[in-house]
């Protein structure tokens, strides 16, 4: 008798049935597996629903929420409105259907498919479920060749947007700076454009409790849990060291890095570098290629710091005259010298033996530095002025439009909910997935409702900058008193250090004559 059954409904609608409307939503499903047990006098105990999940793959919540309901013996069949509901991979969905099933003991029933386990007449089922992997197959490569196009027209096809960025919510395959974010990755390459370590950035990071790509992603899409995209849940050496290799930051799109072996397997297989899809110019730069690349020499040049806590600031700065190789750290009786690296590694073979005083390059280069930095009445004015500026002044216009987006997207978004009840209450879409999507619009419209505020707030409270506090500051720029790794990096591209020589004095006395050129990374003269 059918009273003796104790039936689970399994319900399944991934983004590919989409197009299918109605017939396939979940709603729909519902009512057709409701009405098929009532009439055959099936008890319900359950139902077990995945939307938005491929049957190409039996790792589904709802599915394996089944799965335990049967091996803890709650439910004796399931019901699904057709075979590829069950699943579209024709080996693991006849392994269930001709094997676990009836091993545990389980009516199956398709209803469209006119399948029924208790039934004789059930030999086309394995070629259905042939039938059923085709169509996933088919429609794998349909979607592999469609974002391939979009891949070479340089559009970005990822779920989550760089950090630093965020989707267009006019077009989610364009990106947009995110302000929030943006300065935390101006910050990153500055701080490798004075020579930090990736390990020093990330630890300052850490300790102003700035949250890690992955905090911030869980934060920005509800639902989302951080264990599942980071380990340590903080910032990492080797997280700063993949953002300053990142082109995306140049404004660049390097997509095709992976690859599939299967349609059905989620393993994917790391691509060489000279096989990605590179397309240029396709966004906001958030750093120059000036900046990019001096922070990625920086920091390849100071991967390891010299024993004994001396810091070479020179280090990949003060570079031979001759030969044009890094001048290498050298000490005896704890005196240090910068000497030409190739002598020290070939001897006359590579270059001659030439070398400077550690302390006189560096009093000589600070010397150098505060005649530069001298500027005339004109000039200071002209700073102090600039530093007054109210801040959206500064960038070009890009608060301003990034509030005005801000403004658009809240509005759309109350439209958007409010097409999504009415959905809802038609029946078009089920309960499950209308709160995922209610909870994922609502904490965007928050987001961007405080972000608003704050713009508007930062706009009414004008600059926080005092013109003393900006003269003081200049002051110090004028005039600094020792040569710091910040002074240095941040306006010196390189020292060239050329042979010494030594010449008799007046008084007799033994004096070194030796050419150091200092190259700028500003225009005035060397």
């Amino acid at each position: 008798m059918g009273t003796d059954y104790s039936a689970g409904l399994y319900l399944r609608l991934s983004r590919d049935d989409d197009k299918l409307g109605e017939s396939a939503s979940i709603s729909t499903q519902r009512r057709m597996l409701a009405a098929y047990a009532k009439e055959h006098g099936y008890l319900v105990y359950a139902e077990y629903v995945d939307d938005g999940y491929s049957g190409t793959s039996f790792d589904r919540p709802g599915f394996q929420r089944m799965i335990r309901d049967i091996e803890s013996k709650k439910i004796n069949m399931v019901i699904t409105k057709d075979l590829s509901r069950l699943g579209r991979d024709y080996i693991t969905a006849g392994q269930y259907t001709e094997l676990y099933f009836p091993s545990k003991g389980v009516r199956y029933i398709a209803v469209n498919d006119g399948y029924d386990s208790d039934s004789p007449y059930n030999d086309l089922a394995p070629f259905q479920h042939v039938i059923n992997e085709m169509y996933a197959r088919d429609a794998s490569k349909k979607i592999r060749s469609a974002l391939q196009s979009k891949i070479a027209a340089g559009c970005f096809i990822g779920n989550f947007a760089p950090y630093g960025y965020q989707k267009d919510p006019e077009n989610k395959n364009h990106l947009l700076v995110d302000p929030s974010t943006a300065q935390v990755v101006q910050y990153i390459f500055q701080q490798a454009e004075l020579g930090f370590r990736p390990a020093d950035i990330a630890r300052e990071l850490n300790r102003r409790g700035v949250p890690c790509p992955a905090l911030h992603r869980c934060q920005t899409h509800p639902g989302l849990d951080a264990a599942n995209y980071s380990r340590r849940l903080e910032w990492t050496p080797s997280t700063i060291g993949k953002m300053l290799r990142n082109i995306c930051y140049l404004g660049h799109m390097a997509q095709g890095k992976t690859s599939k072996l299967s349609f059905k397997a989620h393993a994917t297989i790391e691509k060489p570098r000279e096989d990605w899809v590179v397309v240029e110019h396709t966004h906001e730069p958030l750093v120059s290629r000036e900046a990019f690349d001096l922070a990625g020499q920086r920091m390849a040049s100071r991967t390891k710091r010299p024993a004994g806590g001396f810091h070479n600031i020179f280090s990949g700065i003060a570079k031979c005259a001759d030969c044009g190789h890094n001048m290498s750290i050298t000490s005896a009786h704890g005196v240090y010298r910068l000497a030409c690296g190739a002598y020290k590694l070939r001897g006359t073979a590579g270059c001659t033996n030439h070398f400077i005083d550690y302390e006189t390059l560096c009093r000589l280069v600070l010397e150098q530095l505060r005649k530069q930095l001298q500027l005339t009445d004109e000039q200071r004015h002209a700073l102090l002025n600039r530093a007054m500026e109210l801040p959206g002044r500064a960038d070009g216009g890009r608060t301003d439009k990034r509030a005005a987006t801000l403004k658009r997207r809240t509005a759309e978004l109350d439209r958007v909910i409010e097409q999504l009840y009415e959905d809802n209450l038609s029946g078009k879409i089920g309960d499950e997935r209308f709160q995922r999507l209610l909870a994922r619009y609502e904490a965007e419209q928050k987001g961007a409702e405080a972000e608003l505020q704050q713009i508007q707030e930062r706009a009414e409270a004008g600059s926080p900058a005092d013109q003393r506090d900006c003269s003081t500051l200049l002051a110090q720029w004028e005039n600094p008193e020792a040569l710091t790794p910040d002074l240095l990096y941040r306006l010196v591209d390189r020292v060239e250090i050329s042979q010494g020589r030594y010449e008799t004095g007046p008084d007799g006395r033994r004096v070194k004559r030796q050419q150091i050129k200092i190259i700028y990374r500003f225009s005035s003269a060397n």
